[in-house]
């Protein structure tokens, strides 16, 4: 595997860690600053908005100027999303953070494309092992973020300001690596010639099943995930067992990678993604029969396995279903509808689990996370249907 592979799998181990420690102290301080407890993951939904806004633009921004310039702006970004953000929590004002918080996920969606410029850097043969390397690099994140997380939200006088400071030193250590990486020009990953329409794209079915999965994926996991620590702390649990089942979570979600490629490839996308649907929908099941801590470390755990089996297979089933000239826009779309749900499902965990609380949302899950598998069935009988039959 290319070393430029191993050095996107750093950044993205970064990347991550830092969303880690965001998913562990925001809803906090949300929940610390918001004028309303049905506000305090509004800060989640920000910086899910900003990652929603930045999908369009970093494909095109890429497409033109190539991905490593790209992912420079986004950290750049980024750092001055954990600037905001850190002189909101001094002032103690909530609007300043949400606007840091949107300013961080902008640099968070530059960052997301980092699976797609593992395929470009990889041969063809090993598109999804690349895919599954750099999404690996969570592997670290899910010790590292949690760790991170208990150890900097006391470092400084005003409660979680060493957060955010450990933030930035992440996304330093990201630039500094970017800096050092070489990455294909953009006129040898995009190509020339005349694209399709984008309506013809979006049609095919192969489109329509990546689209789908990776955004019921991902938005089930996120609402769940985003809920969990405000269910953890209504349930009387301490911060630090909102982090390890955090760090739990976040293991099953990227651990896998090192194999789902090699599963993906013997097995086909569409049964990876079906397996993943099941577990998501078992997360569900388990939040109907046990509240503890256990209980939450074991509905998060499936929680990520979920997510895994579903969202890698979808990026590189996206992958077969343009042509280089058509990369761009193909790409912003599938992130733009996917994060879109992502940032509505940040939005709605913390009014949610207040008001149906933490075994009922997840009842509401389960039919979510079974659609994917609906459409495969569809799509399958369409297919039958429109076979020639042979008489004789």
């Amino acid at each position: 595997m290319p070393v430029t592979v191993s050095l996107l799998s750093l950044c993205q181990a970064l990347l991550v860690s830092g969303n880690i420690l965001l998913i562990a102290v925001s809803p906090l301080i949300g929940a610390s600053l918001a004028p309303a407890p049905a506000w305090s993951t509004v800060p989640v939904a920000t910086q899910w908005l900003g990652l929603m806004c930045a999908t369009i633009p970093a494909s095109l921004i890429m497409a033109r100027l190539g991905r490593r310039r790209g992912f420079i702006l986004g950290n750049l970004t980024g750092l001055g999303g954990v600037a905001v953000a850190a002189q909101a929590l001094i002032g103690e004002s909530f609007g300043l953070f949400m606007l840091g918080t949107w300013l961080i996920g902008i640099g968070i969606g530059f960052g997301q494309l980092y699976r797609f410029a593992a395929v470009e850097a990889a041969p063809l043969a090993l598109r999804d092992r690349a895919i599954g390397l750099v999404m690996g690099g969570g592997v670290l994140a899910a010790f590292f973020g949690p760790w991170l997380a208990r150890v900097s939200r006391e470092l400084a006088a005003t409660p979680f300001l060493g957060s955010f400071l450990g933030l930035g030193v992440l996304y330093l250590v990201a630039l500094v690596i970017l800096l050092l990486t070489r990455l294909p020009p953009p006129e040898a990953t995009h190509g020339e010639g005349q694209p399709r329409p984008l309506g013809e794209i979006v049609r095919q079915p192969g489109f329509i099943l990546a689209v789908v999965s990776a955004l019921i994926g991902y938005g089930v996991m996120n609402l769940a995930m985003t809920a969990t620590p405000l269910a953890m702390a209504g349930a009387g649990f301490h911060f630090d067992h909102v982090a390890t089942t955090i760090q739990w979570h976040v293991l099953a979600m990227f651990l896998p990678s090192f194999v789902t490629g090699h599963l993906t490839a013997r097995f086909g996308p569409q049964r990876m993604i079906a397996a993943g649907c099941l577990l998501l929908a078992a997360c569900g099941l388990v939040a109907q029969v046990e509240a503890g801590v256990a209980g939450f470390h074991t509905a998060l755990i499936l929680l990520g396995l979920g997510w895994n089996f579903t969202f890698l297979p979808a990026t590189g089933l996206l992958t077969e279903t343009y042509r280089p000239a058509e990369k761009a826009r193909t790409q912003a779309t599938n992130e733009f509808l996917v994060f879109t749900t992502v940032a509505l499902t940040a939005l709605l965990a913390g009014p949610l689990v207040t008001l149906l609380g933490w075994s009922l949302l997840n009842a509401l899950l389960v039919p979510l996370a079974l659609l994917p598998i609906a459409l495969l069935i569809w799509q399958r009988l369409a297919r039958r249907g429109q076979r020639p039959h042979i008489s004789g």
